[in-house]
């Protein structure tokens, strides 16, 4: 979850209309109107990154009168729908995901469930992506495909990333070729298989 304290601010004055932030916006709170920036205050999750990139200084953030938490109860769906979506995506339920915020697999998995069928629904829902915005994008998109999704990039976004490959993803080649170095690829996968499959409600 995510405490929302600020909003993004735009000095029209000052915005030339670059359409940076409308690109790096993680919820898509931010459209380009008669060549200005304007803010859905209502999307917005107070990021800040619009702010940080912008290279006229045309942002600001503002604070609040009333903060407010985003957040996905993990009560709010079936547990076991849940879990089968993490231990497809090979995830442990209570895994982070998003350090900034502290979200774990199994909150975006809940928010899944109610309907997010992309990152920048996810982000809305539960503020993931509300900090350093970078490591988080690659964990949801598995989440979604383990789900059975296949979200499409935001026209023109920056703000995703391509999914890594995993233990599971390396070549048999690569694991013989490596095996005697100090590797043990599939000793690995098997420690997390019993690790993940052994995750219960409110358990490790």
């Amino acid at each position: 979850m995510k405490l929302i304290t600020m909003k993004a601010v735009v000095d029209k004055e000052t915005c030339t209309g670059c359409k940076l932030c409308e690109k790096i916006c993680p919820v898509l709170a931010i459209k380009i109107v008669d060549r200005k920036s304007v803010v859905d205050a209502d999307k917005c999750i107070g990021c800040g990154n619009c702010e940080q990139r912008c290279p006229v200084h045309a942002i600001r953030m503002e604070k609040l009168k009333e903060p407010y938490t985003l957040k996905v109860e993990i009560d709010s769906q079936d547990y076991e729908k849940i879990r089968e979506i993490c231990i497809k995506a090979r995830m442990h339920p209570e895994q982070k995901i998003c350090y900034c915020t502290g979200t774990r697999a199994q909150e975006i998995a809940a928010a899944i469930l109610k309907g997010a069928d992309s990152p920048e629904k996810i982000s809305a829902m539960t503020g993931v992506r509300g900090g350093c915005k970078v490591e988080c994008i690659q964990p949801m998109l598995r989440l979604l495909k383990a789900a059975g999704i296949t979200p499409t990039p935001p026209e023109g976004g920056y703000q995703w990333y391509g999914i890594t490959p995993t233990v599971y993803d390396i070549p048999e080649e690569v694991k013989a070729k490596h095996s005697k170095r100090g590797f043990y690829f599939d000793s690995d996968v098997e420690l997390f298989e019993k690790v993940v499959k052994a995750a219960k409600k409110g358990g490790k």
